[in-house]
């Protein structure tokens, strides 16, 4: 048996502690806030095996000025955190051309393609099942020439084993007749699924680590205690957690704590917004991408959501008003005649790395220290597969995947010290 402590109770640190657990292992959840607290919660809920095209394609370079300076386009700026953005978007940038999108679809297709399957696997026998339920994923345009604008991103999912239908006019009232008359083409992606609630869905699961005897604590990870090149304990909240081995899966605010490690991740916070919609006259058959305006509708237990936005802002500034009010303006558009009891919002914290990559895998120079975060708007999705990964690595076991593109040697500085 194996004492595996896990930092973060996300979605990627539940599903950790779970294949732990159904394998023999004694493991320790220890999040800032509890389970499902933070990105878990107020995700978009779809389960996006589709979502591996990056945002740094090619072009970038050219249209992400105008994004910024037209109040209509979801990318915004708190300009006063531009200075301590500028290294980290340096980096991004290089990764907007053809070959690096490519490079990076592929891998980030290795832990989403078969998501539902893995959340099914996941969750069976277990009451958060009930939140999980199968359906299409649609993306909807405007017209046929907006889709094939987009021929690149398509051209990458084809590449990736993807297929779909497509739904022109009448088509696609047929398949779903709640939308606006401007949206015209949609593109219907099979074996896909949705989560009814986010946030319930990963506390039930973290409920199930704590029935089968897990332990949850809140608090503050300070550091690792490593003796001879491996770790042996976690300092937190003022206490030593001993253990054999330790996972780093607590999002963005994973770059800090691997940085005494060793490594150098260029992680900035891709800043989400998302609005919810109680009691919704209208409810969309399946959830949908409007792709004109990169946000998502999902339907949920009771409401619908939607998710999208993208603002660099840091970690410490509040929510802006300007992203909410160009996501209500947007869905009223997509929804027109929408009404419903109650709107609340939210913001969160996405975790981004510069390459668009996972970091997954064991930390060089500190052994039985492994990292899971930096998945970008499809942690919910990819969470179960990487766990189910780090569950095997940390047993010593080969995963049926490459692991190469996620590794965290890719961002080593130097090897750690005993401490």
């Amino acid at each position: 048996m194996v004492k595996v402590a896990i930092v973060g109770a996300g979605i990627v640190g539940v599903s950790t502690a779970l294949w732990l657990q159904r394998d023999g292992h004694e493991v320790t959840l220890i999040d800032r806030a509890g389970p499902a607290e933070g990105t878990s919660y107020g995700n978009g809920g779809v389960l996006a095996s589709a979502g591996i095209v990056p945002i740094t394609g090619p072009g970038l370079m050219r249209k992400a000025p105008k994004m910024l300076f037209d109040p209509k386009q979801p990318l915004f700026m708190k300009w006063g955190y531009v200075p301590r953005l500028l290294p980290w978007l340096a980096r991004y940038m290089t990764h907007a051309t053809a070959a690096e999108a490519r490079r990076i679809a592929s891998a980030v297709a290795g832990v989403v393609g078969d998501s539902y399957a893995e959340h099914l696997s996941l969750a069976k026998g277990t009451p958060a099942g009930k939140w999980l339920v199968p359906s299409d994923y649609v993306f909807i345009y405007d017209d046929r020439a907006a889709f094939e604008a987009d021929a690149f991103g398509w051209g990458l999912r084809r590449e990736n084993g993807y297929s779909w239908e497509e739904l022109e006019g009448p088509a696609f009232r047929a398949y779903d007749p709640a939308f606006a008359d401007h949206l015209g083409f949609a593109v219907r992606l099979p074996d896909h699924g949705r989560i009814a609630d986010p946030g319930r869905y990963v506390k039930d699961l973290a409920a199930e680590v704590e029935a089968a005897g897990g332990r949850i604590l809140k608090a503050d990870v300070e550091d690792f205690v490593i003796e001879g090149g491996r770790v042996t304990g976690l300092r937190a909240g003022g206490d030593t957690i001993p253990c054999d081995a330790a996972v780093v899966a607590t999002g963005v605010w994973s770059g800090p704590l691997t940085k005494a490690l060793g490594l150098k991740v260029p992680l900035e916070s891709e800043r989400g917004y998302h609005m919810e919609f109680w009691n919704p006259s209208i409810t969309p058959r399946s959830p949908v991408m409007v792709a004109g305006g990169k946000f998502v509708i999902t339907p949920m237990e009771g409401r619908i959501r939607a998710a999208g936005i993208v603002e660099f802002g840091g970690l410490d500034a509040g929510p802006s008003a300007a992203p909410f009010e160009l996501l209500q303006k947007n869905v009223a558009a997509a929804l027109p005649g929408l009404t419903q009891e109650k709107v609340t919002r939210w913001m969160g914290h996405r975790p981004a790395p510069a390459d668009s990559i996972p970091v997954i895998g064991e930390v060089p120079g500190a052994k039985g220290v492994f990292t899971g975060f930096g998945h970008h708007h499809i942690g919910l999705t990819g969470g179960p597969k990487t766990g189910r990964v780090l569950a095997q690595m940390i047993q010593g076991r080969q995963p049926n995947i490459d692991l190469s593109p996620y590794s965290p040697a890719r961002y080593a500085s130097s090897g750690t010290a005993s401490r």
